[in-house]
């Protein structure tokens, strides 16, 4: 018999209270490399808990969350230090958020080139890598461009290639187009998925929206910091990935 891979994370048993609230209570949950996982729950269920858990964000008052990384050494996320688990978020792996989080001071191509300045990437080389994404994202010709001068749709394709642009194993999108109208939020997490899964990478979201969850291969369902469904969501892989042809429509989307 065939060894099956070692999943990408593997989180054992964790728990974390906020007073007499427990946020998460025993959850155990593994995720492997080229999945798309959707986290659904009502408001205050654990599900934004558990996503800062995996990413050593937060640590757990209990359990432990292991990151096996494609030719790594596994890493026990909760056993390491601020400042080891602040390496590992930036050179491992990304981040996108609701309200994209960029800095408004800084122009489209400085905020994605960000990280990589932050792990010591010489600027013209870094801003050169973060020009490619913003391109590879249907945003050739914005790199000038400051927040202000975005829509809500682009600004969220500019944090999309700030995390993709250390090429991270798992990027974690907390409500990635909650803020943004219908169409929009379908254009960009269309190139969510591009960016991620299209490319053999891993995404996991926090979503309230279930259309959203639907084009993820896996649903979790959260409730009361336990995890009470975890299925198959029924979304394919993208067609194509980000910078091939068959992304043509979603550059195309990008004015959005």
């Amino acid at each position: 018999m065939m060894n099956q891979p070692s999943p990408l994370l593997a989180a054992r048993s964790l728990t974390k209270a906020y007073g007499p609230t427990r946020a998460l209570d025993g959850v155990e949950l593994t995720v492997h490399a080229g999945e798309s996982v959707a986290i659904m729950g009502p408001s205050g269920s654990g599900k934004t808990t558990l996503m800062h858990v995996l990413s050593g964000i937060l640590l757990p008052d209990a359990g432990s969350v292991l990151f096996t990384a494609s030719g790594a050494e596994p890493t026990e996320i909760t056993t390491l230090n601020e400042e080891a688990r602040a390496r590992l978020r930036r050179e491992r792996l990304g981040f996108v958020f609701q309200d994209g989080l960029l800095l408004p001071e800084l122009t489209a191509q400085e905020n994605v080139a960000l990280p990589l300045l932050l792990s010591g990437v010489p600027r013209p080389a870094a801003e050169a890598h973060a020009a490619q994404w913003l391109a590879a994202l249907g945003l050739d010709g914005m790199q000038t461009r400051r927040l202000g001068e975005l829509s809500g749709g682009q600004a969220q394709r500019v944090a999309i290639a700030r995390a993709q642009v250390a090429d991270p194993q798992v990027v974690f999108a907390d409500e990635p187009t909650g803020a943004l109208d219908s169409a929009t939020s379908a254009s960009v997490l269309g190139a969510l998925l591009d960016s991620t899964v299209g490319r053999g990478r891993t995404l996991v979201m926090v979503t309230h929206d279930q259309a959203t969850a639907d084009r993820c291969s896996r649903l979790v369902r959260v409730q009361d910091g336990q995890i009470v469904a975890d299925s198959a969501a029924g979304a394919p892989a993208p067609d194509a990935p980000v910078g091939s042809a068959g992304s043509e429509a979603q550059r195309t989307e990008a004015t959005r």
